[in-house]
C-alpha cells in the first residue's frame, strides 16, 4: 500500500478533487475538518490492515500462500483502476478549483460512494497481499538450516526496504505528476506500478518453495474449544498422558510440525484427553471429541500472542500522526526549499529516508555488534526489538511536541493566529528529527511485529500469522481515530477551537503528542511485562523442505 500516495488523497492542501466530500456529501463553503480528514486516513489505514486476515484464511486454509497473493494482486490492480477512473472521469469526481476557493462544488454522494468502494477495494486487496507476500516470503527460508534461518531476518529488514523506496516513489514522483500533471494520471502510474510488480512476482513461480495449505485454522481451534468444553469437569493429566499421533515429527496438520506442550492454559489440554467414545474406529478419532496435542498448542499460541497484538498496537497509534498531524502540522510552516516547495504529502519523504538509512545500520552494524554480547545470531529477539521500537517512538512525539510548541510561539510572534492561510515563518526542515526518530522506531517496531508473528505462529497458521500482526498495526490506527474523535468532542465545548483544530494556530495538537507520549510511556511499561510472561513456541525439526 505505500505505493500509493494514501496522505495526499485526504489531507494534502493540493487535494483539488476529493477532499470536499470525504464526510459522504455536504454543502456548498463546507471542508472536511481537520480532526475529520485525520479520522479519514485513520479509517483506511486501518481497515487496511484488517482485510490481510481474509487473505491469510483462505491462504492458510485452502489456497496456499502463493495463490492467495496472485488472486489479491489481480484485486488491487482492480481497486486501482476504479481509483484512476475516480480521478479521470468528470461524472466521477466534483469540478476541480482552486483550494483557497471554499466555495467549491462539493462531491455527490455517487461520486463519494465510488471513491470509498475503490479505496476499500484497494484494502482488500492490498491487506491480503501484505498478509501472504510477507509469510510466503520468509517461507523461502528452510529453518532446518541455521545460515538460512539467519538469513530470515535479513528478509524482513529487506522486505520492508523494498515497501519503503515504494512509498518513497509515491510520496515523490506521483505526487509530483498529482499536483503538476494530473490525479488521473498519478494515479494510472501507480496501477502500472502495481502490474509491474504482480508480473515480476508471478515470474518468479518455478523458483519459489511452495507449502502446502494445512486446512481451515478456524475450524481446528473450534474444535479445541469444543472438546475441552465437552470435558470440563474432567480431571487435567499430565502431558504424557495426552493424546498425539504417533510419528516422531509429523503432526496430524498437514505440512505442519509437531508443537511440543506448554504448561499454560491447562484448561484446554482436557481437549486432548482420550476418553471412551472418543474414537470412530481403531485408525480416526471424532475431531470434535478429541484434538492432538499440537492442535492445543496452536489455541494456545494464539492466546498467548493477544497480549503482545494490544500492547504493540500504540506503536501503529504514533506511526499513524506521519500522515495525519505531521502533514498538518508541516503544511503550516514554510515549505520552501530555494525556489522549490515541497508539497505536503511529500514531507513523509524524511521518514522514508531515515528508514533506509537504519535498516542498513541495523543490518550491517547493529546485529554484528549486539551479537557479540548477546549471543543470538539475530542481535535482538523479536520482543527485544519491537520494545525498542517502542520507546524510541515516545521521543518521537516529544520531538513534534516542543517543534508545535516552538511553531505556535513563532506564529504569536508574527501576528498570525488567525491567518492560517500564511505558513508560520519557520522551515519545515526542523520536522526532521520528529519524523527519522519515527522512522527509527519503525525499523525496531514494525519489522520486529512481522518477524514475531510469523516466527512465532504454528507452521500451518503463519500467513495467518502475518495477518496478526498487521491487526496489531490495525488496532493502533483505530486507536489513533478513536482518540481523536474523543480528543475533538471534549475539547470543543463552548466553543473552544479544540486541540486539533481548523485554524491548527488556535489549536494545540502538541497537548495531544504530550498525550501519545504519556500513553506510549505507560504502554511500554505494560508491554515488558506482558514480554515477560510469554513463552516462545517450540516445535520439532521442520518436515516441509519445499521444491
Amino acid at each position: 500500500m505505500k505505493s500509493i500516495p494514501k496522505m495526499e488523497l485526504w489531507i494534502s492542501e493540493d487535494d483539488k478533487p476529493s477532499r470536499r466530500g470525504l464526510e459522504g456529501g455536504g454543502h456548498h463553503g463546507s471542508y472536511t475538518s481537520n480532526s475529520a480528514a485525520a479520522t479519514n486516513v485513520s479509517n483506511w489505514n486501518g481497515a487496511g490492515y484488517v482485510t490481510p486476515l481474509i487473505g491469510a484464511f483462505l491462504a492458510d486454509g485452502y489456497w496456499g500462500r502463493y495463490w492467495a497473493a496472485v488472486v489479491c494482486c489481480l484485486i488491487y490492480i482492480i481497486g486501482m483502476i476504479f481509483l484512476t477512473f475516480s480521478a479521470s472521469l468528470r461524472s466521477l469526481r466534483p469540478q476541480q478549483c482552486s483550494t483557497e476557493d471554499v466555495l467549491c462544488t462539493h462531491s455527490s454522494l455517487g461520486q463519494a460512494a465510488f471513491l470509498f468502494f475503490a479505496l476499500y477495494v484497494i484494502d482488500v486487496g492490498a491487506g491480503g497481499v501484505q498478509a501472504t507476500v510477507t509469510s510466503f516470503g520468509a517461507d523461502q527460508f528452510d529453518e532446518e538450516d541455521s545460515k538460512e534461518k539467519t538469513q530470515k531476518t535479513s528478509f524482513f529488514n529487506w522486505f520492508y526496504q523494498s515497501t519503503i523506496l515504494g512509498g518513497l516513489l509515491a510520496a515523490t514522483f506521483f505526487v509530483y505528476i498529482q499536483d503538476n500533471v494530473s490525479w488521473g494520471l498519478g494515479f494510472g502510474a501507480s496501477l502500472i506500478a502495481v502490474i509491474i510488480g504482480t508480473i515480476s512476482f508471478i515470474a518468479g513461480t518455478p523458483f519459489y518453495r511452495h507449502h502446502p495449505p494445512g486446512g481451515n485454522p478456524l475450524t481446528r481451534i473450534g474444535q479445541v474449544i469444543v472438546a475441552s468444553a465437552r470435558k470440563w469437569h474432567h480431571k487435567i493429566p499430565v502431558g504424557s498422558e495426552l493424546y498425539e499421533v504417533r510419528e516422531v515429527t509429523n503432526s496430524v496438520i498437514q505440512g505442519g510440525r509437531k508443537i511440543r506442550h506448554t504448561k499454560e492454559f491447562r484448561f484446554l489440554d482436557k481437549a486432548a484427553v482420550e476418553m471412551q467414545g472418543d474414537r470412530i474406529n481403531e485408525s480416526h478419532v471424532d475431531p470434535w471429541r478429541l484434538c492432538t496435542i499440537t492442535q492445543v498448542e496452536e489455541v494456545k499460541v494464539v492466546l498467548r500472542m493477544i497480549p503482545i497484538m494490544i500492547t504493540s498496537a500504540m506503536f501503529s497509534t504514533v506511526y499513524n500522526q506521519l500522515y495525519t498531524l505531521f502533514i498538518i502540522q508541516g503544511s503550516s510552516m514554510d515549505l520552501r526549499m530555494g525556489n522549490f516547495k515541497i508539497p505536503p504529502a511529500s514531507l513523509s519523504v524524511f521518514e522514508l529516508l531515515s528508514v533506509t538509512v537504519w535498516v542498513q545500520v541495523y543490518d550491517f552494524v547493529l546485529i554484528r555488534f549486539v551479537s557479540k554480547f548477546t549471543k543470538n545470531p539475530r542481535g535482538f529477539t523479536e520482543l527485544q526489538r519491537i520494545g525498542i521500537g517502542l520507546f524510541i517512538s515516545i521521543f518521537g512525539m516529544i520531538a513534534a511536541a516542543l517543534l508545535e510548541i516552538e511553531r505556535l510561539k513563532v506564529a504569536r510572534h508574527h501576528g498570525l493566529l488567525d491567518n492560517p492561510e500564511v505558513p508560520v515563518p519557520l522551515s519545515v526542515f526542523w520536522q526532521v528529527p520528529q519524523f527519522s526518530l519515527v522512522g527509527a522506531s519503525e525499523v525496531f517496531g514494525y519489522i520486529g511485529i512481522f518477524e514475531f508473528f510469523y516466527g512465532e505462529s504454528p507452521d500451518a497458521m503463519r500467513g495467518l500469522g502475518s495477518a496478526f500482526a498487521l491487526l496489531t498495526i490495525a488496532l493502533g490506527s483505530f486507536l489513533s481515530s478513536v482518540l481523536l474523535t474523543i480528543v475533538t468532542r471534549i475539547t470543543t465545548r463552548n466553543g473552544a477551537p479544540g486541540w486539533v483544530a481548523d485554524n491548527i494556530n488556535r489549536g494545540h495538537i502538541d497537548y495531544f503528542f504530550w498525550l501519545l507520549a504519556g500513553m506510549s510511556a505507560m504502554n511500554l511499561v505494560l508491554f515488558v511485562l506482558c514480554s515477560r510472561w510469554y513463552k516462545t513456541i517450540r516445535t520439532w525439526r521442520p518436515t516441509v523442505q519445499g521444491n
